[in-house]
């Protein structure tokens, strides 16, 4: 008969057991907030589901903000280098972010239904970190600033975005500081307004994709804000498929047309230059 196995103690080889002075696992991440944080309004098992996957969803935007402001800055500050370890973090949040609507896709129709009526007017729209997120990526639509009105902190932070050139603003500042020639009109627009794509950005982007060992640096970040735009171009579309498999054309809590609102923001190009290049080459 085999001599039973003694559990393994990690204390006998040095690791602490005893926290009641010392900081812990769950206090450093305060995970006492972040687990009771979650406040079903209904009695409905899906429910729960649907919180976690908001939630966790803005906390991976709260990264990609922090990591976007960085990239933006050493771009502004001339060493953009930095910036390509951001920009690919950022498209792997966003790869983490698609992966999660696969888990809220096992809720059907009918388990939303248990529970929909308990969200009210609430709805994915109004989240301030995703509108954060369009605006610094240059999508500055004034009347997304409407919801947040009601939170003057919120938008004075939206506001003041409104005002900072964009990520993409200050790529096109790079291309010229680098030598490559743009017009005046496009570094000097005005950039609390929507970009305008131009035939001139067009041309100084096909200038660095037609001498990649020349224009190195700026042909990795080119390729780093595509890789970006291309995860989340794809999580619009895996959000539009998504709420079309669970809610059908039916409209959304928030009062938007539903399906039909999220596929109008599958026709925003953020980098549209990049995108348009590829046909002149």
């Amino acid at each position: 008969m085999a001599k039973p196995t003694k559990p393994y103690d990690p204390s006998t080889e040095g690791a602490r057991t005893d926290f009641s002075d010392q900081m812990s696992y769950g206090d450093y991440l305060s995970l006492d907030a972040i687990l009771t944080a979650q406040h079903p309004k209904s009695d409905a098992h899906d429910e729960m589901l649907f919180i976690i996957q908001h939630q966790t969803s803005e906390l991976w935007m709260k990264l990609a903000i922090r990591e976007i402001s960085a990239a933006r800055a050493v771009m502004g500050e001339g060493d953009f280098r930095p910036a390509f370890k951001m920009l690919a973090r950022v498209s792997r949040i966003f790869e983490q972010l698609n992966n999660a609507w696969d888990v809220l896709r096992t809720m059907t129709p009918s388990d939303y239904t248990t529970f929909r009526d308990a969200l009210g007017p609430s709805s994915g729209f109004q989240s301030h970190q995703y509108r954060q997120i369009e605006f610094m990526l240059g999508n500055r639509n004034h009347a997304m600033l409407r919801p947040h009105a009601h939170r003057e902190d919120i938008l004075e932070l939206l506001t003041t975005e409104l005002t900072t050139p964009s990520l993409y603003d200050e790529a096109l500042r790079l291309l010229a500081r680098e030598g490559i020639d743009l017009p005046d009109h496009v570094l000097g627009r005005d950039v609390t307004q929507p970009y305008t794509p131009d035939d001139a950005v067009i041309a100084a982007w096909h200038k660095v994709y037609s001498d990649p060992t020349k224009y190195w640096s700026l042909y990795e970040l080119a390729e780093k804000l595509v890789d970006f735009e291309d995860y989340f171009r794809r999580w619009r579309f895996n959000h539009v498929t998504t709420v079309e498999r669970v809610i059908g054309f039916k409209r959304g809590t928030g009062g938007t047309g539903g399906v039909s609102y999220l596929k109008k923001m599958l026709e925003v190009e953020l980098f549209p230059e990049l995108w348009r290049v590829r046909t002149t080459l």
